[in-house]
């Protein structure tokens, strides 16, 4: 069940997009930040029923894109290692390594207090500055196993 929150983010969103289907991005978006964090099956059902819709189709946009974490909870920051070719041949398995190591969590999961996530994702985007990670909306280019130590030691 999305909140009024929710729903009042989707209605402010509903004037740019005059084809509903259009707008099950935003709609997903706006459940996620304006809810707890992550999208229920409720969510996606309210959405779909919203924008009349299938809840397939949206349970299909909301699993095909990493920003939207879907079912599962995430922690207060959320780490994206990017894995694909460019991070890769650029040492992105030693920045996962040292999060893991950092964190006391291997990909996938969570650390016990709630505060860290950590998943390897495709592309985000950013080749020409690999090997790159995303913590929640920010990113973090050109990193080194020092880089990586320094920032999360900033989200202490």
């Amino acid at each position: 069940m999305l909140n009024e929150k929710t729903l009042k983010a989707i209605r402010n969103l509903e004037k740019d997009y005059p084809d509903k289907r259009s707008l099950v991005m935003g709609a997903l978006w706006a459940a996620q930040r304006c809810g707890s964090g992550v999208l229920t099956k409720e969510d996606l059902e309210s959405i779909a029923e919203r924008l009349d819709i299938s809840p397939v189709e949206v349970q299909a946009a909301a699993t095909f894109y990493t920003m939207y974490n879907v079912l599962e909870p995430v922690g207060r920051y959320h780490i994206q290692v990017c894995h694909n070719i460019p991070c890769n041949l650029l040492d992105a398995e030693q920045i996962v390594a040292q999060v893991e190591k950092s964190l006391g969590i291997k990909n996938g999961e969570t650390t016990a207090d709630g505060k860290f996530s950590l998943t390897t994702v495709e592309c985000l985007g950013s080749c020409g500055t690999a090997p790159m990670m995303q913590i929640n909306d920010e990113y973090y280019e050109n990193l080194t196993a020092d880089k990586v130590d320094q920032i999360l030691e900033s989200l202490e």
